[in-house]
């Protein structure tokens, strides 16, 4: 071969001597030809793939950029250098003798290459990213072999002068070309056409070079860093990354496959029943038998079957398995491939360094090494350690995106299901399982899909690892390997001791929050009745056992971090001691230490990776099941509704018979009917006669056993329960129709609409919460009926839409879009309706009975049958007479339900004491409404005020949370006031304990290179015992003393982060507790409850994580570059500049970094509960036909997140890829210093220095992460500190108490007194001037914002006074303590709160009393027998809110807390609505027998109640208007008698009841 080539270009090809020199260089024939052929074999074998494009014919041109021209000038001079040669080797032929070979070849081949050049320039013109990877691959290779004869032609010419000097300059020429081709060739070339989509997505566009360093990105992070990000900053998806088009692919792959795996379910049936013979149908075992049999059957050919097959009570719940996770890597396929190959590529280079490492050490060790050596092995590590991080970083991302595609195709292929499922397959899972198949498992997807080549690259790697240890050690390392899969079950062992901890304390945490939010949703009670302290201690009490575990769980952490970092030395210990001890002829030198130590470091990352993997396997094959039997489920068979035109008929049922299952009993029974266009037909009958199911019949919801249902026609349904979505209002009328304004406010205005508008804080644009939390019952079902009325479709399926509403409200609504005159009158109304008034008025009357249809016909026909219908008529219609006759005050009372209902301004999050949510409270008759209108001013006012206030009150206006979010930095000041609750002595020895073990940290490493330089000391001796045994010893005293200082400083930081933990709770919920009403009447209590469940979760457990993790990155860092500068001091010199670089990108990143994830996270939520919303509202969905919409809206929904998520993995490549690059160089200058200061160095130190150089990348990386962690998390001690400074109220106990025993008489006296609820706020009392005697009786009326209410604010000093002072027994109220104030007087409250805990506990809080006293306060209360009856008597558990007692009985224990607490003074303020007469009538005769010795002030709203007071006080806006006995205001004719006449009370005689 070599003959060949030397006579090929006439010189020699290869001497080993050329090299055996200082001034090493190439032979001139290995030059011209390996040189030069292997950058064009690699352009002239990928080609043809360049050239493609223009093949194509459809495709179309895009026009010529500069850039395009420029390249091809280049290209066209090198062209034009080749032929230059090659006419130059022409001409010297003709001159002499012949010349070799190669100098025609080359020439020739050069000049075929740049017209190759030219070919695939022009043919990227045809695609959207015109760069090509390969040629700039090609530019690289070419430069890089060019540098050798460049090198080489320099020195001969500085040598002697230059022989072949046209050669010479061509040469040069050629180089510089290559070079700027190569230069323009990182630059993005963007056609004019592609700018718009260049703006919305640079990667379409970006360079080669652009693509694989992140480049274009950075726009993005500059944008972040000015300004934080909004979702619009961010760029879109690719075409092929968005849902839609990856949803299209996999459900292509998905469907053969499902097809297969259900022909597979199929044979397995089969089988099973082949096995069994047909039990059933031969010996008609009972059903449980024959389920027992499958179950058998079942449970012996796979036992974990079991487990999935839990609540699936029938026993053909096989489903199609096995097919997804092949779907998936069908769909996929083009990513894993790719990513295999480049994780390939770096697992192999992760190898290469290591033997450069072991080649350099070798090279500084030898004196006779020559010096252009050691610089080829430093730019080799700086080009390994470069590929490989640009590889790295490729794999992370094509993985990442792998992960978010899988959870985004998953996700669109659920929501796609939900939509067509069958009813059967949807009973099966809840609304909730279903939306934790979306959130969880398609997460779990997700997070595999980042590992998932893991499964096969760690093993890999450990191999290898193994492998090249073997080589340096010997059976040696098998010590070390023991040492690794010892400390695996250690760490399991902790890891699930861990779990347990967590698991006990998530319970702690739920009680913590669960007494929070009903302290918060309480907390007017707690402050009327003083019972602060006793709430204060039980969330202290359970906050304590948290603390506990929690602690607990920190020093476990503390544990296995301890093992964590023994890991390593102990390995390298147990190695290096067997290797030294085995054999006295092994000698530990710089070489094997070194390179083991730096594969040991290679070996811990798949050994920590593995088992996390196939945990997280294990966890995906549950989801796996669980996605496989619901997207394997059966859809929706709408055969058996047909389509076909008939004339005469609108809808009809043919021998319909359909049951909700398909072996289930039949729910409605061969109906034949016929529903004529235009008409009304009322479907009637009995509870469960099967009306709605003859609604879900038509609709296609039900199973179908024989006969069909023909409809003709669009169809529009208004459900029996309104579903409602959260969108405006206005949306979800339209219900994605177009909008037509007339009749728009057609449709409101028939459907009752106006008034509730006039309510809304932003009328018909007034966003609605989920479930439609802000709208009454009756309003929901009147929106509903709208948006049916709205869709102007043919059929109208109306399941009992006017259940809901009051009767007046539904007479309207009759009248007005349903009966013979309304909107729909030329429509087919098909009405389910239990009301009947209405049905003379219908056409045609369909009567069930039992699933069947028992007659129908008109109304009087009907009646003269005398059959199920009349029977029903006499039953109900009775029944409605009585109810009108027995007076219309039950409509009215109604009309006040429905309204009163609606008119709590729903969106408003004030308390009920302001002004504003009172008026619209009680505003019940119209009457009241009109006066309302003209209501003193102040509530007007502050009405518009609360309308006028930023959108925060308004829950359902905004529903992502405005509320102060910090952008920017944070400020240092939050660190320091952590590090104050943490303790700073504590904080101060935690970081010495981290400096101490980098301290030692570095003294095993330098004592490590001592060792290893005794082998050039010792070199031919035998090496001494002693000296061994000391070099073993105090290698493993200083490792361990640095696994001693770990261990003292994460235990001292977890004991100083419970400090801080509880401090900062304790002073969050005093504060909370000592915050006076009106705070809590303008912040919305989920955000109260989030600072205490949130922020705190972070305190407690994510800040102390970042923290030690943070120190430990920087200590590492700051030892690691100590090292380097200690082997070679001048690297010193070189932290600086690269310290600026480093600081520079993080701060760029974080900001960018922590924008995205909120973004994130807020993009996140509307999926799921988008989500939530479509399968409550499937059957309203499918019925208007709108799943395409919903399906469309899902994938926006998705691709916006999916977007913040894409832009979110691609900045941390951006970060990554820059900080490698700042490690490479860490790499290149350590090992380049080293190779420089060569004779000064041992190899020992180099090693060290090289070793550490290459473990720093990791942490650097590791560094950035945590800052930004940490930035982000430290946010929660500034929301905490934000409401631990809230003003408090006046203080609880003051230096000045009142007497023992005050109030003695129960004296009040009124001086002047006005109040506000807000200092920005009008007066509520206007100056109010009066006295109540002792044991005086007093009602207090007015209308409805007259001020009573705020009245017993004031005396309570809920309310503090603007002017004007209260007296009680001669006591001024505003100069005692609160609780002094507030345990002396007593409140029965308007409504009855109660709090989860016992009944005694509800009564006694402080356990002041003794049980004699409570079950006589319980007797008196009439409430003796009923809890004398509860198996724990007093220590009855009350449920949340009371709701395991009835309204009554709550207001009952109200009145039981009163007896008990019995003060002089008892402010009464009358419940309105709850009480049912029965209650009120026990609650007036124990107030007045048992308080007969007290002062009484009754906040009364209905008059009959205080007419047997001593005095009445009546209100209007803040003054009082009339005060004195009830029997002179009815002779006055004042505004008092105005009331009673209303009321219908003529004399104080005919009140009493």
């Amino acid at each position: 071969m070599s003959a060949a080539l030397e006579e090929f270009c006439g010189s020699v090809f290869w001497n080993d001597s050329f090299l055996a020199r200082p001034d090493a260089d190439l032979p001139v024939c290995f030059q011209q030809t390996v040189l030069v052929w292997i950058p064009l074999g690699f352009i002239w074998i990928l080609a043809p793939w360049q050239l493609l494009p223009m093949c194509k014919s459809r495709v179309k041109k895009y026009s010529v950029t500069k850039l395009y021209i420029i390249k091809q000038v280049l290209s066209t001079l090198l062209l034009l250098t080749a032929v230059a040669e090659l006419a130059l080797a022409f001409v010297e032929d003709t001159e002499q003798e012949l010349l070799p070979a190669v100098k025609y070849t080359n020439p020739s081949l050069y000049i075929i290459t740049w017209l190759l050049l030219l070919l695939i320039h022009e043919a990227r013109r045809f695609c959207l990213r015109r760069d090509s990877g390969i040629l700039f691959c090609f530019w690289i290779l070419s430069l890089l072999c060019g540098v050798l004869p460049f090198q080489s032609l320099i020195r001969r010419a500085l040598q002697a002068p230059i022989s072949d000097m046209p050669r010479f300059v061509l040469f040069f020429i050629s180089y510089g070309l290559q070079l700027l081709l190569f230069l323009v060739s990182g630059f993005s070339d963007v056609a004019p056409e592609t700018k718009e989509i260049t703006k919305q997505n640079p990667e379409l566009t970006a360079s080669f070079l652009s693509s694989i360093t992140f480049a274009w990105y950075t726009s993005v992070v500059f944008k972040g860093y000015r300004k934080p990000l909004e979702i619009e900053d961010i760029w879109e998806l690719k075409s092929e990354q968005k849902t839609q088009a990856m949803y299209a692919a996999l459900e292509k792959n998905m469907k053969t496959a499902v097809r297969k795996a259900q022909a597979e379910m199929e044979k397995r049936k089969r089988k099973k029943r082949h096995r069994e013979c047909d039990p059933d149908h031969e010996n008609n075992l009972s059903k449980a038998q024959s389920q027992d049999i499958l179950m058998l059957e079942e449970k012996q050919p796979k036992k974990k079957k079991k487990k999935n097959d839990k609540g699936d009570s029938s026993p053909h719940k096989d489903y199609p398995r096995g097919w997804l996770i092949k779907t998936l890597c069908k769909t996929f396929w083009k990513n894993l491939l790719v990513s295999v190959a480049i994780k390939l590529v770096h697992d192999a280079l992760v190898f290469v360094s290591p033997q450069l490492l072991k080649l350099l050490i070798a090279f500084v060790s030898d004196e006779e090494s020559f010096a252009w050596q050691g610089y080829v092995y430093a730019i080799l590590l700086f080009l390994t350690a470069v590929i490989q991080s640009l590889c790295l970083q490729q794999y992370f991302s094509l993985c990442f995106v792998l992960g978010i595609n899988v959870r985004a195709s998953l996700i669109a292929a659920i929501y796609k299901k939900a939509l067509t499922m069958s009813s059967a397959t949807r009973k099966e899972s809840t609304v909730g399982e279903t939306v934790n198949l979306m959130s969880a498992d398609a997460q779990r997807f997700m997070d595999m899909a980042n590992f998932v080549h893991q499964l096969w690259s760690s093993p890999l790697q450990i191999i290898l690892s193994i492998f090249f240890l073997w080589g340096e050690l010997g059976p040696s390392v098998l010590a070390g390997i023991a040492v690794m899969v010892l400390l695996i079950p250690i760490n399991a062992l902790l890891v699930a001791k861990s779990k347990n901890v967590q698991v006990r304390n998530m319970k702690n945490k739920d009680e913590r929050m669960k007494i929070m939010s009903e302290i918060l949703s309480g907390i007017k009670i707690l402050k009327l009745f003083a019972w602060e302290p006793s709430f204060e201690k039980r969330v202290n009490d359970i906050r304590a056992r948290e603390l506990k575990d929690l602690a607990n769980f920190s020093y476990l952490q503390a544990v296995s971090v301890f093992v964590f970092t023994c890991a390593p030395f102990l390995v390298s210990l147990a190695s290096f001691a067997v290797y030294v001890l085995v054999d006295e002829n092994n000698v530990l030198d710089a070489q094997k230490a070194f390179t083991a130590i730096s594969l040991f470091n290679v070996l811990r990352f798949p050994m920590a990776m593995l088992p996390m993997v196939l945990s997280s396997a294990v966890q995906t094959k549950v989801s796996t099941v669980r996605l496989e039997r619901y997207l394997g489920g059966e859809d929706l068979d709408t055969s058996a509704i047909h389509h076909n035109p008939i004339a005469g008929s609108a809808v009809r049922f043919s021998e319909a018979t359909f049951a909700w299952e398909r072996d289930g009993n039949a729910a409605i029974r061969n109906i034949t009917l016929d529903i004529a266009p235009g008409s009304l037909v009322a479907v009637v009958g009995a509870v469960g006669s099967g009306k709605s199911s003859l609604v879900s019949a038509m609709l296609g919801e039900m199973e179908n056993i024989k006969g069909h249902i023909n409809i003709q026609g669009s169809l529009a349904y208004v459900p029996q329960q309104a579903w409602i979505q959260n969108a405006t209002l206005k949306d979800n009328i339209l219900f994605g129709s177009e909008l037509d304004e007339a009749r728009y406010q057609q449709v409101i205005k028939a459907c009752a609409l106006l008034p509730d508008l006039e309510l809304l804080p932003a009328g018909d644009q007034t966003e609605i919460g989920e479930k439609g939390i802000n709208l009454s019952g009756g309003q929901k079902q009147r929106v509903s009926l709208a948006r049916a009325v709205y869709s102007n479709a043919d059929i109208y399926v109306l399941d009992d839409p006017l259940s809901a509403v009051d009767a007046h409200v539904g007479k309207y609504l009759f009248e007005h879009v349903l009966g013979p005159k309304g909107l729909l009158r030329n429509k087919t109304r098909i009405l389910v309706t239990h009301s009947i008034s209405f049905l003379p008025q219908v056409d045609n009357i369909v009567v069930l009975v039992a699933g069947a249809m028992s007659e129908h016909g008109s109304y009087s026909t009907l009646l003269a049958n005398r059959g199920a219908f009349a029977q029903f008529l006499n039953l109900y219609g009775s029944q409605e007479e009585d109810a009108s006759e027995k007076n219309t005050t039950a409509v009215a009372l109604a009309v006040d339900e429905e309204q009163s209902d609606e008119d709590m301004e729903p969106c408003m999050e004030e308390s009920p004491e302001d002004v504003v949510t009172m008026t619209l409270k009680r505003e019940a008759s119209i009457r009241q409404r009109e006066f309302s209108r003209s209501l003193s001013k102040n509530s007007t006012n502050s009405r518009k005020k609360a309308q006028e206030e930023p959108p925060e009150k308004v829950k359902g206006q905004q529903l992502i949370e405005k509320e102060a979010v910090e952008t920017g930095k944070v400020k240092f000041s939050m660190y320091l006031r952590y590090l104050r609750g943490v303790g700073l002595w504590y904080s101060f020895w935690v970081a010495m304990g981290y400096i101490g073990q980098n301290a030692a940290y570095v003294g095993t490493n330098l004592w490590l290179s001592a060792w290893t330089d005794d082998a050039q000391r010792y070199l031919n001796q035998t090496y001494p015992v002693q000296q061994r045994d000391l070099r073993i010893g105090v290698f493993g005293v200083l490792g361990l003393s640095q696994a001693v200082f770990l261990l003292f400083a994460t235990m001292l930081s977890a004991h100083g982060a419970m400090r801080a933990s509880r401090v900062m709770h304790q002073h969050l919920l005093s504060n909370i507790l000592r915050v006076p009403m009106s705070f809590f009447d303008t912040t919305p209590t989920g955000r109260i409850v989030n600072r205490f469940a949130k922020d705190i979760f972070t305190i407690d457990e994510t800040i102390p994580m970042s923290f030690r993790t943070w120190l430990a990155c920087f200590t590492g860092i700051i030892s690691t570059l100590l090292m380097i500068s200690l082997a070679t001091p001048f690297f010193a010199l070189l932290i600086i500049p690269l310290g600026i670089f480093y600081y520079f990108v993080l701060r760029f990143y974080i900001s960018t970094s922590r924008q995205l994830r909120r973004l994130d996270s807020v993009t996140r939520s509307p999926i799921y509960s988008h989500f939530g919303e479509t399968v409550s509202g499937l059957s309203v969905i499918r019925a208007y036909g709108h799943q395409e919409r919903f399906l469309q809206q899902n994938e926006s929904t998705m691709d916006i997140n999916q977007k913040s998520v894409y832009s979110w993995i691609i900045s941390n490549r951006w970060l990554a890829i820059r900080l490698e690059f700042v490690g490479s160089l860490v790499v290149f200058f350590s090992a380049l210093l080293a190779v420089i200061s060569k004779g000064t160095l041992d190899g020992g130190i180099v090693g060290l220095s090289v070793s550490s150089a290459l473990n720093i990348t990791q942490t650097l990386n590791w560094l950035v992460r945590t800052s930004s962690e940490l930035e982000t998390n430290i946010v929660a001690v500034e929301r905490v500190h934000e409401y631990s400074k809230v003003k408090n109220e006046a203080p609880w106990v003051t230096e000045k108490r009142p007497p023992h025993g005050w109030p003695s008489k129960g004296e009040i006296q009124f001086i002047d007194y006005k109040v506000r609820y807000r200092p920005e706020l009008e007066l509520v009392l206007q100056g109010i001037t009066c006295s109540i005697r002792s044991t005086e009786k007093v009602g207090v009326v007015g209308r409805t914002g007259a001020g009573k209410s705020s009245l017993t604010n004031c005396l309570f000093r809920v309310l503090e006074a603007a002017e004007g002072t209260i007296i009680i027994d001669n006591v001024d109220i505003s100069t005692i303590g609160l609780h002094d104030l507030r345990q002396n007087l007593t409140i029965i409250p308007q409504d009855p709160v109660l709090f989860t805990g016992t009944l005694r506990m509800n009564l006694d809080p402080f356990d002041r009393y003794t049980d004699e006293e409570v079950w006589k306060a319980l007797e008196l209360a009439h409430l003796k027998t009923y809890v004398q009856d509860l198996p724990e008597r007093l220590l009855h558990i009350v449920s949340e809110g009371g709701e395991n007692l009835s309204i009554g009985q709550r207001q009952l224990v109200c009145l039981a807390r009163a007896l008990l607490h019995k003060a002089k003074i008892l402010i009464l303020d009358e419940a309105t609505a709850a009480v049912d007469l029965e209650t009120d009538h026990l609650i007036q005769t124990t107030i007045r027998s048992e308080f007969a010795d007290c002062t009484v002030l009754t906040i009364a709203h209905r008059l009959h109640t205080i007419m047997d007071s001593n005095r009445v006080m009546v209100l209007h806006a803040g003054r009082i208007v009339e005060y004195d006995s009830p029997e002179e205001l009815l002779k006055k004719q004042g505004a008092f008698s105005l009331m009673a006449k209303d009321a219908g009370i003529t004399n104080t005689e005919t009140s009493m009841l």
